[in-house]
């Protein structure tokens, strides 16, 4: 269970433990759990693909969890960016 105290890198790697458990175990599958779980515990999903990428070397067909990694980040953040309404210009 996830609790406040914990840092960022913390529930991540928490999240991490419950949706991949390992990283052999980490497919287009699990990433996306993992991915989506973040998101729900307000964890920039984009922090969360800059770890995995970390670990790239310990993960089995990389290309293919990279590929469904990165599509998953450009489909829920706009344009693969952090949603900020404040950079929104009013023209």
């Amino acid at each position: 269970m996830l609790n406040e105290n914990q840092s960022v890198q913390e529930k991540m790697e928490s999240l991490w433990d419950t949706t991949c458990g390992t990283w052999e175990n980490c497919n287009e599958s699990t990433v996306q759990a993992f991915l989506s779980e973040c998101e729900q515990h307000s964890i920039d999903p984009q922090f969360c693909m800059n770890w995995i990428q970390q670990n790239k070397d310990k993960i089995p067909n990389w290309s293919a969890v990279s590929d469904t990694t990165r599509n998953w980040v450009n489909e829920h953040t706009s344009t693969g960016s952090p949603i900020s309404m404040s950079n929104q210009n009013d023209d």
